[in-house]
């Protein structure tokens, strides 16, 4: 599978996470309608894009379980919780639930909100290390108050790569009147996903991310009676349409001005690409080799798994507890010498080295890091080891 990446040969990329990795026959998908819209961009923004769009919409709403009438592509999904942050109607006081893994844009996006609105955002302390997904929501329901309105919650954790039981901390917060929204930045194509078995209010994912799409491809869905009170972020031609289209619901999100979307009509060709390769498949032995080799490498660092060394809390993914005053340090050591793209993630006052696994990877590549590692514990003092 690595033929079909353009990832520079001379770098060992475990950190496709951040911002995935888009294949060859996809990304010349993607600059085929670039130069489609150049060749005519009147008759192609006109006419075309909207037939594209529909159809991409159809094609992914299939894949992640849902209707196509209730969701839009949007670059990523900070821009998509804060569309849904300047349409919430909360009060001073009210609350919105979180958990302390959250991804920083987004606790950001909430503190924003909490400045302008009085609003409090409760960060729920998760501990580490996780021993069931029982204790996931017994501590995170400890942070529940008369005064909670909306439960936001990542699927899969940034910084610590764990997969948090979303499906029942949304029958909960159902069952409560709370209003859902799910960060499901790494799910799409990285785990199984039925957003309507799900059942939030709203979720967004990327698509640039494990589906292996260009940057800049993400979606909002949104249920249907949330849809009519969700103010677009930007007011554009849509609003108010003197040519509706299908929905308000989509006048109003999927066309913001003039912009290049191409991105957004390559979603067909990234499903068949999927496809195509057996992906599920594939990244069942991706999985599989996170599994395998987490517990060797805190045994090296001499910390521990922040939780059981199963499917259920792991993807393709790891967050390897490491001690360092120098995480800065560490990561561009790691890449400026040993050439290895891997990111070193602070969160909580505790510092975590994550290695994502793709199809283009082998354990020929964990084996880099793990040198690497043994060679910075002996020669230098970045990483302490605590016997």
């Amino acid at each position: 599978m690595k033929s079909h990446f353009q990832i520079n040969p001379n770098i060992t990329f475990l950190n496709h996470g951040s911002f995935g990795a888009c294949p060859k026959p996809v990304f010349e998908e993607f600059q085929r309608i670039q130069q489609e819209l150049e060749f005519e961009p009147v008759y192609f923004m006109q006419k075309k894009a909207a037939n594209y769009l529909k159809t991409a919409r159809e094609r992914l709403a299939e894949f992640v379980g849902c209707q196509p009438q209730d969701l839009f592509f949007s670059p990523n999904p900070t821009m998509a919780v804060n569309t849904i942050m300047r349409s919430l109607k909360l009060e001073a006081g009210d609350e919105i639930l979180a958990t302390d893994h959250e991804y920083g844009a987004m606790d950001k996006t909430w503190h924003f909100y909490s400045k302008k609105t009085g609003v409090n955002y409760i960060r729920q302390k998760i501990t580490l290390p996780i021993t069931s997904k029982e204790q996931i929501l017994e501590e995170f329901w400890k942070g529940y108050s008369s005064k909670t309105k909306v439960v936001f919650i990542n699927q899969i954790s940034s910084a610590t790569a764990l997969i948090f039981p979303v499906k029942e901390i949304c029958d909960k917060a159902q069952e409560l009147g709370l209003i859902t929204i799910v960060d499901g930045a790494h799910v799409p194509g990285h785990i199984d996903l039925n957003i309507t078995d799900l059942n939030p209010d709203y979720y967004t994912g990327t698509l640039h991310k494990w589906m292996l799409a260009p940057k800049g491809s993400s979606f909002l869905y949104v249920k249907k009676e949330f849809q009519e009170d969700l103010d677009p972020l930007v007011v554009s031609w849509g609003y108010e349409s003197d040519a509706p289209g299908e929905s308000r619901f989509l006048d109003y999100h999927e066309y913001q001005g003039t912009r290049d979307v191409s991105e957004f009509m390559c979603t067909p060709k990234v499903i068949d690409f999927l496809n195509e390769n057996n992906w599920k498949e594939k990244y069942s032995a991706c999985r599989q080799m996170v599994l395998d080799n987490y517990q060797r490498f805190c045994d090296l660092l001499h910390t521990k798994p922040i939780c059981p060394v199963t499917t259920e809390f792991l993807g393709q993914m790891a967050s390897i507890p490491t001690r360092t005053e120098k995480p800065s340090e560490l990561k561009e050591l790691l890449y400026d010498k040993y050439k290895i793209q891997i990111p070193v993630m602070p969160l909580n006052g505790n510092i975590y080295l994550r290695y994502s696994i793709n199809v283009y990877n082998s354990q020929e590549d964990l084996e880099v890091l793990y040198k690497a590692l043994q060679d910075i514990i002996a020669t230098t003092d970045l990483i302490k080891i605590v016997p």
